[in-house]
């Protein structure tokens, strides 16, 4: 995969994304957040300025003003254009894949043609709801090529939105309106996304997390190091984790895991970053074999990640679910949705991230099942966490009245407290006890009285909220993840006071309070693995930090990388340490230390280490990690 190209374009396109996407709203006389022309219904038209436009159109553009009020110009406009870059993305994907119902590519033509394939294919493409006539109509008219490319566009994101409504918004949203203009032309948005990106390199869903990563990277380099707002911390601590340093965190929980109950497993060969423990005291061991399971039900294994991004470590996961599954005699069509609904779990602040998230993983599920994406009652345990807003209190008086609901209702008052700068605070969030105990039953009373409201509805921003609690008050198996990185001095003051009132002992960073909250967030035989700054095993600011994890918890393994462990995204110097702890306190046990300090790149180190894990003599140290 040649990354370079994939960042010249992304980078690129994120500003030709907000570029057109604003141009649209520049059409529909939306010109900034005071500057918004009047609308006038009249008949079956609305008239803004001096142009009429179909009524529907009208509607859904009180729908988008309504959205700017709310949340602000520039933030709705580059929510909509990074929308419109992902759904892209994803088309491209998976037209290259053949995952398509219809057969026809959507953004390209197999012969290299300019025009795309289902252009040429209108009259007789099969999507939902597409209008037929229309179709004939504009294809006869000769000079609506535009048009009649842009209503295929829109059917085809609808005919989407049952399999992935995280992605693909429900017909008649507003998005639509967004939806950039000119896609036939030579220069346009979707031209270039053809052309620059090499069809070789969409062979990997991984390839979507490197378009999140560098279609963010402009806005990093703006917001690092200052006083960092909520809508920017996504951009100011996103970092792209190598898939080796996923595999081996992986493989060291969710793997170690399962061998630690069937060590003869087929699964071992499978895990080339995989450590093996080392041989431990008998008091050691006595105490390992008391809390291991005699047995494991693969639809009972949780794993988590707080902070998914675009969703890499739970594609890795998925890969060892599926091994897991087909290891213990599970028909292989029915693999896919279990793992979906019963094994994976995800969370993020980003939007747009958690769109890709969701889309990695159904990409990894089709690939697997052709029919997933069918099922009209898929379940996904993968969000954006979403900010309570003032109208679900409201909300939550009009749905849940009466005596009976007296309970729920002050238990979804609270969230709404809870939640209130969810996306500043995100996962490091904790839903209380015994509010955590009455999830399951809350969770039911909501889908029961507003599951099937209609969707674009402010209502279900209500139904977020307690999808988002249900994650959080649960403890899994595995807790995954590339937390965010951020030093007190880019803390917003929100921020830092949460972090002070929350977090005594950890509060110096971002990444380093997620340590202390993956473990809360893991059962009490849990391993967490994460990928961190170096600084938390040094300075004496996390003192207490490293007394707690040694006192309280026990050091499985840990690959220490140095500098240069990220060099693939564009020479990140930061330097880091992989590492995976257990829940429980063991004494003496014997931890699995590589020394990757030397490795001067990242190809460097991710070679050493396969070296050391084929030959231990090279440099591994089995040891055991004191507090200072």
């Amino acid at each position: 995969m040649n990354t370079n190209k994939i960042k010249s374009y992304a980078i690129q396109a994120s500003r030709d994304f907000l570029k057109a996407v604003t141009e649209r709203a520049n059409f529909y006389g939306i010109y900034g957040d005071n500057h918004i022309e009047d609308i006038i219904f009249k008949g079956d038209v609305a008239i803004i300025g001096d142009r009429a436009i179909p009524q529907k159109e009208g509607e859904l553009r009180q729908r988008l003003v309504e959205r700017i009020q709310r949340n602000g110009l520039e933030t709705t406009l580059a929510g909509h254009a990074y929308s419109w870059f992902n759904r892209f993305a994803a088309l491209r994907y998976m037209e290259l894949h053949g995952y398509l119902d219809h057969g026809c590519r959507v953004l390209s033509h197999p012969s290299g043609s300019n025009m795309p394939e289902i252009f040429e294919q209108a009259v007789d493409v099969a999507l939902p709801g597409l209008n037929k006539n229309k179709v004939i109509e504009l294809r006869l008219a000769g000079h609506k090529d535009n048009d009649l490319y842009r209503l295929l566009i829109i059917a085809q994101c609808n005919a989407l939105h049952s399999a992935m409504p995280f992605l693909f918004d429900k017909i008649d949203s507003e998005t639509e309106l967004l939806l950039p203009d000119n896609l036939l032309h030579s220069d346009s948005l979707i031209r270039k996304l053809v052309a620059d990106i090499p069809e070789d390199d969409w062979q990997e869903v991984e390839i979507i997390g490197w378009l999140y990563q560098f279609y963010i990277s402009e806005k990093k380099d703006e917001v690092i190091g200052k006083v960092v707002k909520s809508e920017d911390i996504p951009a100011a601590t996103q970092l792209f984790t190598p898939k080796w340093i996923v595999k081996y965190m992986v493989q060291n929980t969710l793997g170690r895991m399962w061998l630690a109950t069937y060590p003869d497993s087929p699964l071992r060969e499978k895990m080339e970053y995989y450590i093996a423990p080392a041989e431990q005291s008998p008091d050691v061991q006595q105490q390992l074999e008391a809390i291991t399971p005699k047995e494991l039900t693969p639809e009972t294994i949780t794993f988590f990640d707080p902070a998914q991004g675009s969703g890499h470590i739970l594609a890795e996961a998925y890969d060892i679910f599926k091994a897991i599954y087909l290891e213990r005699g599970y028909r292989t069509r029915d693999i896919p949705r279990l793992i979906l609904e019963k094994n994976l779990y995800g969370l993020d602040i980003c939007d747009r991230a958690a769109q890709l998230a969701g889309f990695a993983l159904v990409m990894k599920a089709r690939a697997d099942d052709r029919r997933i994406l069918g099922y009209p009652d898929l379940k996904y345990n993968v969000h954006a966490i979403q900010d309570s807003r003032p109208s679900d209190v409201r909300h939550i008086e009009m749905f849940f009245k009466g005596d009976e609901y007296q309970g729920v209702r002050g238990d979804l008052k609270t969230l709404t407290g809870l939640f209130e700068n969810a996306k500043t605070f995100g996962s490091l969030i904790t839903v209380p006890e015994p509010l955590a105990g009455r999830m399951p039953e809350i969770v039911q009373t909501v889908e029961e009285k507003i599951g099937k409201w209609v969707a674009s509805s402010d209502v279900q921003n209500l139904r977020g909220l307690v999808n988002q609690a249900e994650v959080l008050a649960r403890k899994y198996d595995c807790v995954v993840t590339n937390p965010p990185y951020m030093g007190g001095k880019g803390m917003n003051p929100e921020l830092r006071a949460f972090a002070k009132d929350n977090f005594p002992d950890s509060k110096s960073d971002l990444f380093a309070m997620f340590i202390e909250r993956n473990l809360g967030l893991a059962n009490k035989q849990g391993r967490i693995a994460m990928i961190t700054m170096q600084s938390w095993m040094f300075l004496s600011s996390f003192e207490k930090l490293r007394e707690k994890l040694l006192d309280q918890h026990t050091v499985l393994s840990m690959a220490h990388l140095g500098a240069r462990g990220f060099d693939s995204i564009g020479g990140e110097v930061v330097s880091t340490t992989a590492f995976v702890l257990a829940n429980t306190h063991h004494d003496q046990y014997k931890g699995g230390y590589l020394r990757l300090v030397d490795g001067k790149s990242e190809a460097e180190k991710s070679s050493m280490m396969r070296d050391i894990l084929t030959n231990p003599s090279l440099n591994r140290t089995w040891g055991i990690a004191h507090a200072d």
